[in-house]
């Protein structure tokens, strides 16, 4: 697919821009060819666009939002903003800082695209024509219903994942198409169903065995202790890793608790280096710990927010009357009929 037409899908079906408003792109200039895509996209639909390139150098990470957004964003709001960025795990703290400045007045739509590719838009998760888009929209809409009155989780895989997350009044959500009434931002691409689990509800082993968030893919699977919804200990055989993501979990006192667990349902999601995609194969799962806060009734103010991948899972979901569901098996979504067990 040619990458200005997968990005002026995206920006129509998933952010539902309209002809005449205003979009934003902040640009890291080793991603001007994701940028000119989608600026290109916009102005086919006719969006008023605005490309701004940001330097970047390879040894040094952002901790602050540079001067060019400040004074952009002060002269005049956009309707809709897209962040194409580098995805160290080093800038995360600055990219969610962006995030909360970008949608703290909860009118702007956001794109936010860490790690993205120009790849994604020719032969990933990105390169959706708008039918593609419609029909993974419709899954998540059909997932979501059925996962409507649950209160508890239960992941297991065959590497030793066995966790148990509780999401009793946390409304599940999707990231496929925007939400008008909380304007919830999303990543792009798309290809998720997320919950805001309780933040001291996770209990168990968490083995991830695919990739993790700001560090991609692994040569050897990480395991985690989780007590309380806190990590208690990690174990990887690669100490680099470990060293990496020990950091991370110590960034403040809520970066090592719960965070987040979400379905992966985009068929064309690929596993590859940029996490930003990888998590969003369809049939995965991942959990991340640290921040939550705009999420439906997520209260983890972390500074970082780290995610963990896991391969062929299988979710039992208990509800709130008693049944239970699985959703997956071994990585396969299963019919989603609930079985009615005796109280």
């Amino acid at each position: 697919m040619e990458a200005w037409k997968a990005a002026k899908n995206a920006l129509e079906c998933v952010l539902e821009a309209k002809k005449g408003e205003t979009v934003a792109i902040f640009c890291d200039d080793v991603k001007m060819e994701v940028g000119s895509a989608f600026s290109n996209g916009a102005l086919k639909l006719g969006l008023q666009t605005k490309l701004v390139p940001l330097k970047t150098s390879p040894d040094v990470f952002r901790k602050e939002i540079p001067q060019q957004i400040m004074e952009l964003m002060s002269k005049q709001a956009s309707d809709i903003y897209i962040n194409l960025f580098r995805g160290s795990r080093e800038e995360t703290p600055f990219r969610i800082k962006l995030i909360h400045m970008e949608t703290e007045k909860h009118k702007a739509r956001l794109g936010h695209c860490p790690g993205v590719t120009l790849d994604m838009l020719t032969d990933g998760a990105l390169a959706l024509e708008n039918n593609e888009h419609r029909q993974m929209q419709d899954f998540a809409k059909r997932l979501m219903q059925k996962l409507s009155q649950a209160a508890k989780v239960k992941i297991t895989n065959p590497s030793g994942t066995n966790i148990v997350l509780h999401v009793e009044g946390r409304p599940f959500f999707t990231d496929t198409q925007i939400d008008w009434e909380h304007m919830k931002w999303m990543n792009l691409p798309t290809g998720e169903v997320i919950v805001a689990p309780l933040e001291d509800s996770l209990e168990g082993t968490l083995v991830c065995d695919m990739a993790i968030g700001g560090i991609g893919p692994l040569k050897h699977p990480v395991k985690l202790t989780v007590r309380n919804g806190k990590v208690q200990d990690s174990f990887s055989e690669d100490s680099d890793v470990l060293k990496r993501m020990r950091n991370s979990l110590d960034t403040d006192d809520w970066s090592n608790v719960a965070g987040e667990f979400a379905f992966g349902i985009n068929s064309k999601a690929r596993f590859v280096e940029e996490f930003l995609e990888a998590e969003k194969m369809l049939g995965t799962i991942h959990i991340a710990f640290g921040n939550n806060s705009d999420m439906p009734d997520g209260k983890n103010q972390s500074k970082n927010h780290m995610d963990f991948l896991v391969s062929k899972p299988t979710v039992k979901v208990y509800n709130k009357n008693h049944s239970e569901m699985d959703i997956l098996v071994e990585g396969v979504f299963q019919p989603l009929e609930p079985s009615i067990l005796n109280a």
